[in-house]
């Protein structure tokens, strides 16, 4: 088939290598310029942490030997508190359980660079007003698509799409004194929250989120750091510089239906599915996209129809729990990652998977670090909470009686 897609973004790119290796003949369509000869300057993320399912759809494709070198382990979260200490937590109980940092760019200009050798053809600086000339095109153009746009008029197509009422802007720090290998969080309650991803060179790229109405009053950052984050301010030695020159960025969820249409034209990745970035999930379910597809397509090689519509049946209630649980870590990354409570609790989960490896799987393990469907990883933690619940119950209820039995004696 001749195949066109439009993004040329992580999805878009890794999707061209999956279509390439099977023959077609693929086209992608960017807007922006060849990343092989500019930076992106738009202030996006530009930093991204790499999980067990990108890693799995990477390596598919041949690529993740070359990608290693590109990325820095992120082994635990290392949460600062307000007195300016900071603890670490590994995020699992086996040295592969971990994330791995890699710059977008890197990523995407390796990406590219393995789809060009394939014969695909990148077309950038293209700006799309009508769908392509083409057997199938693929929407990989991201929250703002302009693929599902043209895919829905007239149709009968569902769509929600919800700003969170926080934005962020990246910072710089020149050197992580402590844990470089790994996410460094400084969580603030309702009154901020800063994240931070490892790069190859020893610095941090650090991420500040918070209310829209707070980023607009911050007349001066250096102030306003040395209240609220005051051992983060002492990293970031241009904070003044880069803080006025940044842009701020938005953070959106998207849910659509249908995904596909006529078997002509299917979207992926955020165009269908775009979720806030707070459980580090958020790509990695757009290059997981790509290999399901890929599956689909195999599975129906003459019926693109019929693989779309098994693509959306399969990944459609997985990406929507996705959804819920990114925004439930957002509230565990503002609140939570302080509490001696959540703590324990997390250290119950791990001792429990050492002690019953295989039937015990905590709930970020198995969303980070296995391509378990993600509505299923939900449904087994929910069924271990209730183990849980019970088990404390049980106990509780056993110390109640040996005090009374003690009484009466």
């Amino acid at each position: 088939m001749k195949i066109a897609i439009v993004g040329a973004g992580p999805a878009g790119s890794l999707l061209s290598c999956y279509l390439a290796a099977r023959g077609h003949r693929v086209d992608v369509y960017e807007r922006r310029a060849d990343p092989r000869r500019y930076d992106d300057a738009e202030g996006r993320s530009i930093n991204l942490g790499l999980s067990a399912r990108g890693v799995k759809a990477l390596t598919d494709v041949g690529l993740m030997a070359d990608i290693w070198p590109l990325t820095v382990p992120m082994r635990g979260r290392a949460v600062h508190g307000p007195d300016g200490k900071v603890a670490f937590h590994p995020y699992g109980n086996h040295q592969e359980e971990i994330l791995h940092s890699i710059s977008r760019r890197d990523l995407v200009v390796s990406l590219v660079a393995h789809a060009a050798g394939a014969g695909v053809a990148f077309h950038y600086d293209t700006q799309l007003s009508a769908l392509p000339e083409a057997d199938v095109v693929v929407g990989a153009d991201g929250a703002f698509s302009t693929v599902r746009t043209l895919m829905g008029r007239g149709a009968r197509a569902d769509f929600r799409q919800e700003y969170l009422p926080w934005g962020y802007k990246e910072l710089t720090i020149p050197h992580m004194p402590v844990h470089h290998e790994a996410l460094h969080v400084w969580p603030g309650g309702d009154d901020g929250l800063i994240v931070t991803h490892p790069n190859l060179d020893g610095s941090a790229t650090a991420t500040l989120f918070l209310p829209y109405d707070t980023l607009a009053a911050i007349t001066d950052p250096e102030a306003f750091f040395a209240r609220r984050f005051p051992d983060a301010l002492a990293l970031i030695p241009d904070l003044a510089k880069e803080f006025a020159e940044r842009p701020v960025g938005h953070l959106v969820s998207i849910r659509t239906a249908p995904w596909h249409h006529d078997g002509h034209v299917v979207l992926i990745g955020d165009a269908a599915h775009a979720v806030y970035p707070f459980y580090g999930q958020g790509m990695n379910s757009a290059l997981e996209d790509c290999t399901v597809l890929d599956a689909c397509l195999a599975e129906h090689p003459d019926h693109p129809a019929a693989a779309f519509a098994a693509f959306e049946g399969r990944r459609r209630p997985h990406t929507d729990v996705l959804d819920e649980l990114s925004r439930q870590n957002f509230v565990e990354l503002r609140e939570r990652v302080r509490s001696p409570l959540h703590h324990a609790r997390k250290r119950a989960d791990l001792m429990l998977a050492r002690l019953l490896p295989g039937r015990w799987v905590p709930l970020y393990t198995a969303v980070s670090h296995t391509t378990t469907p993600y509505a299923d990883a939900l449904a087994r933690a929910k069924r271990q909470d209730a183990v849980l619940r019970w088990t404390a119950a049980g106990v509780a209820g056993l110390a109640v009686v040996a005090m009374f039995a003690r009484k009466v004696r």
